[in-house]
């Protein structure tokens, strides 16, 4: 997915001095420590670790939905800890897409009023945000199943109207994790191309947590989540790795 992204350029999101723990009986166990990350306009990023290392809890706070226990995060230029939950549901929803392993698709709705949804809670019209879920479904190469609800679509199909409804309302990053974890593989790799396509069209940003070791590999950079702290692979390792 590499492309020339400007160093000038404020980060669309970042984390600074990121720190998690939690407290179990008498003592404070700690999640992630010292986590600092930055990601520019158009530039895609993967978190590899394992199980149980932290990943989820670190996207989560990247997009507002966890609270850290010290550190700031940064989106579109706002620090995070510092607005309200109205003004930071209004930044998730305006500058933030989010993807999960399990889609979470609302049941009782089509493909296409899932993927309208996010616009209009904006507060778009009803024609606006049909017509700009349509195309992205179109684009997705779902323009046949808008009127189908998710439990009429395939696994890679949800999967695409979930990839159509975070990326709806053109946010400037989104964050993704296990996006392929229940996708066999040629799916995945639909995916995978759905994603670059997609970055390069509209220069938006990614930051993939992920056990998908070719997914991590065509990303921009990779980082390795290990005992709490995030360390970026040299490109020399990744190279490596793509083989």
């Amino acid at each position: 997915m590499s492309h020339n992204v400007d160093a000038g350029q404020a980060p669309v999101i970042a984390c600074c001095h990121l720190r998690k723990s939690y407290t179990q009986g008498p003592q404070e166990v700690d999640v992630l420590t010292d986590i600092n990350l930055s990601v520019s306009a158009g530039e895609c990023v993967a978190i590899v670790g394992a199980s149980g290392s932290g990943k989820t809890t670190l996207l989560n706070m990247l997009g507002g939905l966890d609270q850290p226990s010290g550190g700031e995060v940064h989106v579109a230029g706002k620090v995070l800890g510092q607005l309200k939950e109205a003004e930071l549901g209004q930044l998730r929803n305006r500058e933030l897409g989010f993807v999960y392993q399990f889609h979470h698709l609302l049941g009782e709705f089509t493909a296409l009023e899932n993927v309208a949804m996010p616009l209009l809670i904006r507060g778009c019209s009803t024609e606006d945000a049909r017509a700009q879920a349509k195309k992205l479904l179109e684009q997705t190469g779902l323009g046949h199943r808008l009127e189908h609800k998710p439990s009429e679509l395939s696994g890679g199909e949800r999967q695409r109207v979930a990839i159509a409804r975070a990326l709806v309302g053109e946010p400037r990053c989104v964050l993704m994790d296990e996006p392929t974890g229940n996708l066999d593989r040629r799916t995945a790799e639909s995916i995978h191309g759905l994603m670059r396509e997609l970055n390069e069209r509209l220069q938006t940003s990614f930051v993939v947590v992920t056990h998908d070791d070719h997914l991590a590999s065509i990303q921009d950079r990779q980082y390795m989540l290990v005992g709490g702290r995030l360390t970026e692979k040299s490109p020399d390792d990744a190279l490596a790795e793509r083989g």
